[in-house]
């Protein structure tokens, strides 16, 4: 299968920007002229924009669903715990590293939400409850049967605020660095760049994105047909 067949499998749109008086938009917008009507018969459904304004800086955009998992491979992979310095910091290192291996574990995850409700007719996720019953950890009995579940939410808290207590808003400056890997910036661009760009974000677009519903391995419901047939 052509991977541009495949676009709207994993993307759910894709926006060309590009300015029609500037020569340094040449590529993208005749890759998009050149492309789209193919594109548009192998993704009937799919948004395939061209915005142009004057001065406009040629590019690709997409949508990607990134999660938590995403985000601190991102900050492990780019060194983005840092000290004042410039150095690597140890400690927030180690806590994403620690967070990732709980986001891989299923058993504990599992753990995590059956223990959820081991006290009866009590939810410690339940909306506003730091402000109806702020001392709810103080009670015995749900203290007690909420044992496990408190063990490993504190654990995860105090992991996670050590992760985010970076100095110069470190951890929004990541998020939104993640955020710009959605985009890919084309200036004076060829038509060949152009291409190689749609597919670095087609092949994100697979890791990210879940699009594709799953179709059951066999039949669950059945309705029989006309009767006269």
């Amino acid at each position: 299968m052509s991977w541009k067949a495949s676009l709207s499998r994993h993307l759910p749109v894709v926006r060309f920007f590009g300015c029609p008086k500037s020569p340094a938009s040449r590529g993208v917008i005749g890759w998009y002229s050149k492309n789209y009507e193919e594109l548009k018969m192998l993704n009937p459904t799919m948004p395939l924009l061209l915005r142009c304004s004057d001065n406009a800086m040629p590019a690709i955009t997409t949508e990607l669903s990134f999660n938590t998992s995403h985000l601190l491979k991102y900050m492990l992979q780019k060194n983005k715990f840092q000290n004042t310095d410039g150095s690597i910091n140890e400690e927030r290192t180690a806590a994403a590293k620690k967070f990732l291996g709980y986001l891989s574990d299923p058993q504990l995850k599992k753990e995590y939400e059956v223990s959820r409700w081991n006290s009866p007719g009590f939810d410690p996720q339940r909306p506003f409850l730091e402000d109806d019953q702020p001392d709810w950890k103080t009670d015995p009995k749900i203290s007690k049967d909420l044992s496990r579940y408190i063990e490993i939410h504190d654990e995860l808290e105090s992991t996670w605020n050590t992760i985010t207590s970076g100095p110069d808003n470190e951890f929004t400056r990541a998020e939104n660095g993640l955020l710009m890997c959605q985009r890919v910036d084309l200036w004076c661009a060829g038509e060949a760049e152009v291409e190689a760009a749609l597919k670095h974000l087609l092949n994100l677009g697979k890791e990210c994105n879940d699009l594709v519903p799953e179709t059951p391995e066999y039949i669950t419901e059945f309705y029989p047909g006309a009767s006269d047939l």
